[in-house]
C-alpha cells in the first residue's frame, strides 16, 4: 500500500469486518490459507503507535519493522497487503473477531494468549525495560516499589511489571503514545517500554533525560494467528526460516533497530 493514508486504512478495516467474520471465524482447519490465496488479499493487523516496529511517517504511511515484515509476508504469499491499524489492547481481539488473518505488532508469547491464539516461530528481538529519569535510583525490582511507572494496558511490559514489581504504582494508558507521553510530561517517575523505543526517543531528543533503569525481560515477537489453522502456521514459519536463513530478517533488524535479528528462537 504505497502512500496510502492512515485514515482510509480505517473505513477499508470496517468494510471487510462483516466478511471477515464469516471467513476466518468459521474456517475448519487450512481454510485460512484457502481464503488468503483465492481472495490474493492478507490482512495483516500492524501497530501505528510504536515506533520503530510501527508508526506513521511524515507522508501519513505506516513505516517500522513490523510493517516491513508484514510487507515480507504479502510478498512471499503473492497476495495483496491491507494493513490493519491496531493498539497493544485489541490487536489479539482483532484476530478472534475476523477483522484480521493475523496480527504482527511486536506480539510476545504468553500461556494466556496462547489459549486463544497460535503463534509463529519468533521474527524478531525485543527487550522490555523500564526507564527513567539518572538521578532517580533505581537498580533493582525492588527499588520500584512506591514509584509511579506508566505502561501500555494488556502489554508484555504491563504483565511483566504486574508480575515481577508488584509494589511499584502502575498507571496503565490505552495506547503506547499515551503510556510515553505520560512520562515525557511528568505524570509518572518512570516508563515500561521496549530497549528499542526508547532508542528512538533518544535519537529523536538526544537532550532527554531518560536511561535504562531495570529489564524485565528479553522477549521476542511473534506472528499471531487464528487457532488451529496449521497450513497457514507452516507456511509462515517457512517463509520466516527462509528470511532468517538468507539474511532477510537481520537485514530488517539492523534497519530498525541497529542490530541484526541474531539467533531467534523458534
Amino acid at each position: 500500500m504505497k502512500n496510502r493514508p492512515f485514515h482510509l486504512f480505517k473505513s477499508t478495516v470496517l468494510g471487510a469486518g462483516l466478511c471477515a467474520l464469516l471467513s476466518v471465524t468459521g474456517a475448519h482447519a487450512g481454510e485460512a490459507l484457502d481464503n488468503i490465496l483465492n481472495n490474493k488479499q492478507i490482512r495483516i493487523a500492524v501497530p501505528v503507535d510504536y515506533p520503530p516496529y510501527g508508526y506513521v511517517g511524515p507522508d501519513m504511511a505506516p513505516r517500522g519493522l513490523d510493517i516491513d515484515v508484514a510487507k515480507l509476508m504479502a510478498d512471499k504469499l503473492g497476495v495483496k497487503l491491507q494493513l490493519v491499524p491496531v493498539t497493544a489492547p485489541n490487536r489479539v481481539a482483532y484476530l478472534q473477531s475476523g477483522k484480521a488473518d493475523f496480527t504482527i505488532s511486536s506480539l510476545g508469547k504468553t500461556a494466556e494468549r496462547e489459549k486463544v491464539i497460535d503463534y509463529s516461530i519468533a521474527y524478531s528481538p525485543f527487550f522490555d525495560a523500564v526507564f527513567g529519569a539518572k538521578a532517580l535510583q533505581a537498580k533493582t525490582m525492588a527499588d520500584l516499589a512506591g514509584k509511579s511507572v506508566s505502561v501500555t494496558r494488556g502489554s508484555m511490559q504491563d504483565k511483566e511489571l504486574t508480575d515481577m514489581a508488584p509494589q511499584a504504582i502502575a498507571k496503565r494508558f490505552e495506547d503506547n503514545n499515551s503510556t510515553i507521553s505520560a512520562f515525557l510530561s511528568g505524570q509518572t517517575q518512570l516508563v515500561a517500554i521496549g530497549t528499542t523505543v526508547a532508542a528512538a526517543l533518544k535519537e529523536k531528543n538526544p537532550a532527554l533525560d531518560i536511561e535504562l533503569k531495570v529489564v524485565l525481560s528479553n522477549s521476542p515477537n511473534y506472528i499471531g494467528m487464528v487457532k488451529d489453522q496449521p497450513e497457514l502456521r507452516a507456511k509462515v514459519n517457512d517463509i520466516i526460516r527462509t528470511a532468517k536463513a538468507d539474511g532477510t530478517l537481520d537485514a530488517i533488524s539492523q534497519k530498525w533497530l541497529g542490530a541484526p535479528a541474531g539467533d531467534l528462537p523458534e
